[in-house]
Order: structure tokens, then C-alpha cells, then sequence
């Protein structure tokens, strides 16, 4: 109820006929407005970064999550990514290589605003992995023909925007053990440069529970990829999906919604994997997000 109150506060004041009362009234309202969604909408008690009618929580690093909060009637817009905004809130990725800057844009009211927003970069560790099989190296037609189906399945899932707002919730590790391979490093396979690794690499025993680190739906469920083995993407909602790698098996079904916490299958090491482990990814549509920074730190 606070909420909807502050929203419609403020789009009160921004239609207000004497512009120049709008305008101290405006001035005043702006932080209290701005704090307040921010605090109701995501929980936070501070903006990591505003401006007019539009506030950020969260690191504006590579790899984060972002959280925002905006006017409802509001549209917002992402370099040219339209983002979907639900009773204020809304959500998007920060992808490894991002750019310096980002931009955002906001229709509100009569206003058409843009912003570059600043954001920071990060270095990433060197990686070099030996005893990977030739075939891995080389793939035949054949196999590339596979891979390329695999990414295309993939990719048809994380293009999904539903409107769920589970990535609010507060992730947890779906598996807990020692990090053996971190997001954004550069992977060198017997020599050979690779391409850089987009998820956390957990080292667990082959049928170790894997639980969802969020409530989501099951957008995908293959029991055999090339690479990543048995694959699942679980939907968090708004772009957001979380990608797990070389299960062993599965114990949820493709659409089945899942709460936090549920075991969706095990671990395993199926694909091209060396040794049994889970490799977790976190997604905004194509934009890979680092798990650790959403997740925070492996418990102990």
C-alpha cells in the first residue's frame, strides 16, 4: 500500500498545472520518492544510483545483477532492450565484457530521459586445463551439427520473459563445496585459448543433491548435450535464469515451477567434464551474470 501511495504521489506531483510550484515540490519529493520505492520495492536502504524518477540497487560492476525501481506506468528501456517493469520493479544483467557505460532510457509522463551509467571493471583469472580428449578439441561435423542444436535449445530458453518476479528472492548456492573454476576466466584446453568461463565451477560427489537456488520454472530439461551433459535452465522471472551443467540426472520435469530450495536433479559429469561437478550459470537473456555475486559467498 505505501508503495502504490508513493508512486501515485509522485505522478500527482509531475501533473500538477503551475509548473514552478511542481518544480519545489519536485525537488524536495524527488529523494524521499526515490528512497522510499527503492526501500519498499527491493528491500534496500540506499541507491547505488539515481536520477529523476529512476534508482539502481546494486554493484554497477561486470557480471552483476541489477535491481531497479521506477514510476509503474513508466517504460524503460536498457541499451535497446525494452525491460519488462512490473508495479515499479524491474530487473536486468550486467554481461562479463560490458562496456564502460551503459544506457538507459525512460518514458515517463512527458518526459524522454537517457543516461549513460558508469560501470566498473573487472580482471579475471587465467585458467589451464590439460588431458581434455582430441575429440573435444575437434569436433566432427557431426558433432558440431549437435552443438549447434544444443546452443539453439539454449538459446530458445534464456529468450524467454516471463513475468515472474522470483528473482527477488535471495539466491543460495544450489550446491555447497570447493569453487574449482570461477566466472569470467580465460580457459586454456591442452595450449589452445578458449572461450572464457561463464558460470561457477563446484566440486561435489556424482549424485549430490542440486537444489534451486531461486523458485523459478523449468524452461528446458535435456538429458544430453555435447558439451554440458545432462542441462537444465530454471526461469527466475523477467530474463533472469539460472543454467546448470553436467548432471547426472534430473528430478523435476521441463515446465514444472519449482520453489527455492527444491532438488532439481544431481550431480554428475556428463559432457565434457573432467571430474564430477555442478557448473552453475546465471543469465539476463544473453548477458552472462557472475552466481557469486548474486549468491554472495559459499557458506561454510
Amino acid at each position: 500500500m505505501v508503495l502504490f501511495f508513493v508512486a501515485d504521489l509522485f505522478s500527482i506531483v509531475v501533473t500538477m498545472p503551475h509548473s514552478l510550484t511542481k518544480e519545489i515540490i519536485m525537488l524536495c519529493l524527488k529523494p524521499l520518492v526515490i528512497s522510499a520505492l527503492l526501500f519498499f520495492i527491493s528491500g534496500a536502504t540506499q541507491a547505488q544510483w539515481q536520477q529523476e524518477w529512476v534508482a539502481l540497487e546494486g554493484e554497477l560492476i561486470q557480471g552483476a545483477m541489477v535491481v531497479g525501481v521506477i514510476p509503474k506506468e513508466a517504460q524503460l528501456w536498457i541499451e535497446d532492450r525494452k525491460v519488462r517493469v512490473t508495479d515499479g520493479r524491474f530487473v536486468f544483467g550486467l554481461g562479463r565484457d560490458a562496456a564502460a557505460t551503459v544506457k538507459l532510457r525512460s518514458v515517463y509522463q512527458d518526459k524522454d530521459l537517457t543516461w549513460q551509467i558508469p560501470v566498473k571493471e573487472r580482471e579475471y583469472n587465467i585458467q589451464r586445463i590439460n588431458g581434455i580428449a582430441k575429440k573435444y578439441m575437434a569436433p566432427s561435423e557431426e558433432a558440431l551439427n549437435r552443438i549447434r542444436d544444443d546452443n539453439r535449445q539454449v538459446g530458445q530458453a534464456r529468450k524467454k520473459n516471463l513475468a515472474t518476479e522470483f528473482y527477488r528472492e535471495t539466491f543460495v548456492w544450489p550446491v555447497k563445496g570447493a569453487i574449482t573454476g570461477v566466472y569470467g576466466s580465460q580457459r586454456i584446453f591442452n595450449g589452445e585459448p578458449r572461450r572464457p568461463h561463464f558460470g561457477i565451477d563446484i566440486a561435489a560427489a556424482k549424485g549430490t543433491p542440486v537444489k534451486a537456488p531461486a523458485s523459478g520454472e523449468v524452461t528446458l530439461a535435456h538429458p544430453d548435450m555435447y558439451y554440458s551433459g545432462a542441462t537444465m535452465v530454471l526461469d527466475h522471472g523477467h530474463g533472469i535464469s539460472s543454467t546448470f551443467l553436467h548432471m547426472d540426472s534430473f528430478a523435476v520435469e521441463e515446465g514444472q515451477q519449482v520453489e527455492q530450495g527444491q532438488v532439481l536433479g544431481y550431480v554428475g559429469s556428463t559432457g565434457r567434464s573432467t571430474g564430477a561437478h555442478l557448473d552453475w550459470r546465471v543469465n539476463w537473456f544473453n548477458q552472462r551474470l557472475d552466481p557469486a555475486s548474486i549468491a554472495g559467498p559459499m557458506p561454510e
